[in-house]
């Protein structure tokens, strides 16, 4: 494949990415920065291409974690995996993610604080499902464990509860727990937990309306 460069052509839909073609063939394309080190009628042997061809699949794959960075963050292992399923070598794979994590674009346990963070916001689960959620994602049992014996469950189950309130306030108070206690533990709470928030947010419905229901569910 040796032989001389004859073009040298940015890409129509990247500009940051130069096409180059050996003996008026396409051969592989690069990062413009790395183009610019290229001249039209240079002469180049097959390591120089085959160390070019890694540099332009480098960052081609870069560029693809970088805008699924972008839409939210990733687990080591989520990453190589989007990574591969577009098609990138498994070595590519492996350098471009020890690239981002010496950058700090992916860390793990940072990783699992966001998850936790933004589930409590606005999915408030128990260890259970979001332990098994994370494992999904590829987090090693450590990080999962410390994360989630910080969790104050209860709170968690209360606010997931809530959330049920305004559709099912208004339900005889047998119907009220039976359809709070399966909605909290398909949350991953346990019976403990679940029982306990539905004592909680069916006694502040109670207080807050001593006519909502003359017949509070039996515990």
């Amino acid at each position: 494949m040796a032989g001389t460069i004859t073009r040298l052509v940015y890409q129509k839909r990247n500009r940051q990415r130069v096409n180059v073609y050996i003996d008026d063939v396409y051969a592989f394309a690069v990062p413009d920065i790395e183009a610019a080190r290229l001249r039209i009628g240079q002469t180049i042997n097959d390591e120089e291409i085959a160390r070019l061809q890694q540099i332009g699949e480098d960052a081609r794959a870069l560029d693809r974690a970088l805008r699924l960075l972008a839409v939210r963050p990733r687990s080591a292992a989520e990453m190589s995996t989007r990574l591969r399923q577009a098609g990138f070598a498994e070595a590519v794979c492996d350098r471009v993610l020890d690239r981002l994590q010496e950058q700090g674009y992916i860390n793990d346990a940072e990783f699992v604080q966001w998850w936790l963070q933004n589930r409590n916001q606005f999915h408030p689960s128990g260890r259970r499902l979001l332990s098994a959620e994370l494992r999904r994602k590829g987090i090693v049992t450590s990080l999962i464990n410390q994360a989630l014996a910080e969790l104050d469950e209860t709170a968690l189950a209360v606010a997931a509860a809530r959330q049920r309130v305004r559709r099912w306030g208004q339900l005889p108070g047998e119907d009220f727990r039976r359809k709070m206690l399966a909605f909290l533990q398909r949350r991953g709470f346990d019976y403990t937990v679940a029982r306990q928030a539905c004592e909680r947010v069916w006694a502040d419905l109670h207080s807050e309306d001593p006519d909502t229901n003359l017949h509070p569910p039996s515990f």
